[in-house]
């Protein structure tokens, strides 16, 4: 079975005064409606989880019911840190072997063929990135602030999501993340890569247009986009 988590449990309001970005409206829905009907229209997606704030509990559960959305089978409560989501996610599906697929809320246009290309690298991998050639040079600098390393820009990727594991592996890295006192909250793949170094992480092919809504450009161009989908 394959599980659809829907990160949407944070609190930027940088875009949108008090109200969480996830419930701004672009090109006649909130972006939240969008995420979920991405993953909803999807025939690889067998349910979806959405992990809200508690403030908006109440509101998602009536969205997803107004919206016909019969694939979630969960509205979850999350938690301070991107973490805390991840754990209800998991704590939701305990006991059963799946795949799980967590996903930014704040990505709206993520396509049906990385979601697909997801799915089919997990029947070979135990987790899995999506991912983007990195267009900048990047530095790395020193306690200084001067540069000390500039890493060959063919080997960098800037990471999106959705994140994809065998649910007893992501299930054991954080077991293993939650003992360690110097644990960082963190994205999930990290928490893989650190406490189960053994696991190879495969790199799904991103998408330019699966980027995360963040500052006003963004969701201007978000609007255009999905205005746009609503015609083809």
């Amino acid at each position: 079975m394959n599980v659809a988590v829907i990160l949407a449990a944070g609190s930027g309001t940088r875009l949108g005064g008090e109200m969480p970005k996830q419930f701004l409206r672009v090109a006649g829905k909130t972006i939240m409606e969008h995420c979920i009907e991405a993953f909803h229209g999807s025939e690889d997606i067998d349910e979806i989880v959405i992990i809200t704030r508690p403030d908006y509990l109440e509101v998602v559960q009536t969205m997803v019911e107004k919206g016909g959305y019969l694939k979630v089978k969960h509205v979850l409560v999350g938690g301070r840190e991107r973490y805390h989501s991840s754990l209800a996610a998991l704590q939701a599906y305990e006991g059963q072997e799946c795949n799980l697929l967590f996903h930014d809320c704040v990505r709206p246009l993520v396509s049906r063929r990385i979601i697909h290309d997801c799915v089919v690298a997990l029947q070979h991998y135990e987790a899995v990135d999506v991912a983007i050639p990195t267009t900048d040079t990047i530095i790395q600098l020193d306690e200084h602030g001067c540069i000390s390393a500039i890493p060959p820009r063919a080997t960098l990727r800037n990471v999106q999501t959705p994140q994809g594991f065998r649910s007893s592996t992501i299930r054991e890295a954080f077991n293993l993340a939650l003992q360690d006192p110097d644990f960082l909250p963190t994205d999930d793949c990290s928490v893989v890569h650190r406490y189960l170094p053994h696991v190879p992480i495969h790199v799904v092919e991103g998408d330019i247009d699966n980027f995360k809504i963040t500052y006003k450009q963004d969701l201007e161009r978000a609007e255009m986009l999905l205005s746009v989908q609503r015609f083809h």
